[in-house]
């Protein structure tokens, strides 16, 4: 479409918008190739439980928006439509599985080095003996 002469069967102001659409589609396309020239199984396979369930939730988001936008295409308002709760519902439990990656890579606390560091950290008064004993040395001289 780039390349190609400006239809007339659509205003020219949607050109632009219409030619990034096709450019986005096709991106689509060979993104699904990629995807679907690997058998699910050997791909689930290399990949641990966290991993798995990122692949799912991202392919069934994507499917789901898929069809959003053909509702939108075909004159169905996807706002009302249950894609709509199911979007969200896939959306919940990507948040969920961010969760579990955000505590994974979270450092560990050290309970006894934490509790020294503020230990040392805070300034105490050194006792009364102390100081006396202090005195009596410097007095002397």
């Amino acid at each position: 479409m780039a390349g190609e002469e400006i239809n007339e069967d659509y205003p020219v102001e949607i050109h632009e918008y219409l030619s990034t659409f096709e450019n986005s589609i096709g991106a689509v396309d060979e993104m699904l190739k990629t995807m679907m020239s690997v058998s699910r199984n050997e791909l689930l396979q290399k990949l641990d439980s966290l991993e798995q369930a990122k692949v799912d939730l991202v392919s069934a988001y994507t499917l789901n928006s898929m069809f959003w936008v053909y509702s939108a295409t075909q004159g169905v308002n996807p706002k009302e439509h249950p894609v709509k709760q199911e979007l969200e519902r896939i959306r919940v439990y990507m948040n969920r599985v961010k969760e579990i990656t955000d505590k994974k890579k979270a450092g560990k606390l050290d309970r006894g080095a934490a509790s020294r560091f503020v230990k040392n950290a805070l300034w105490e008064p050194k006792p009364k003996n102390a100081l006396k004993v202090a005195n009596k040395g410097k007095n002397k001289n």
